[in-house]
């Protein structure tokens, strides 16, 4: 069971996004909040899976709650679920520990997938976010993989988990996580799966 927390601060957002998860089996909501200092306070007490952090909230805006909830509960996967898709905002959310980055556009079963590939702390961005991050991070030539990010991305490719690829290359799941977003960035993919499709159309990785 995925224990997931909402943090939004429009009442028919979180309306609607109750309805929605409540649809999946394994989803449990423990809670749902209207600020990030109240998402910050529960997310303590309450320990959940995921939480599902607007951007823009008062009393504590959703990249300050992200940063303070991955700094004392660094196990907790934080999914921004945002309108706001600018460099800028997609940026300082990544680099406050966001897991993924989905706009409140996105089909539920977009959001279901990414909800699930968070809990498993994998990294998810919608495709339009991606893309954005390739356009910021690339002027007019393709920026190539490190070692690092080729040798990450091999052992996904073989089915490895962040957790089996944090203890084979001994660095932490967060570096991993960050690899991943990197990863994302330079070949202008939204999840794991095409990137690793697209690193083996290319031939920058390859399976024995």
């Amino acid at each position: 069971m995925i224990r997931l927390i909402i943090a939004d601060d429009h009442p028919v957002v979180r309306s609607g996004l109750k309805a929605i998860l409540a649809s999946q089996p394994d989803f449990e909501l423990v809670a749902d909040v209207d600020n990030g200092e109240a998402a910050v306070s529960l997310s303590a007490t309450l320990r959940p899976d995921v939480i599902l952090m607007d951007l823009q909230m008062p009393v504590m805006d959703g990249v300050t709650a992200t940063a303070r909830i991955h700094a004392v509960f660094p196990a907790a996967r934080i999914l921004v679920l945002t309108t706001y898709d600018t460099d800028a905002d997609i940026l300082r959310a990544l680099d406050a520990g966001a897991t993924g980055y989905l706009l409140k556009d996105a089909p539920p079963e977009e959001l279901f997938r990414a909800i699930r590939a968070a809990a498993k702390g994998e990294v998810t961005l919608a495709p339009s976010v991606a893309a954005r991050l390739t356009r910021h991070l690339t002027n007019t030539s393709e920026k190539s993989l490190s070692a690092r990010e080729i040798e990450a991305l091999t052992l996904a490719a073989r089915g490895d988990s962040n957790k089996a690829i944090a203890a084979k290359l001994h660095i932490t799941e967060a570096t991993v996580k960050s690899h991943f977003v990197h990863i994302f960035e330079k070949l202008g993919v939204a999840d794991r799966t095409a990137a690793v499709t697209t690193a083996l159309e290319k031939r920058i990785i390859r399976l024995e």
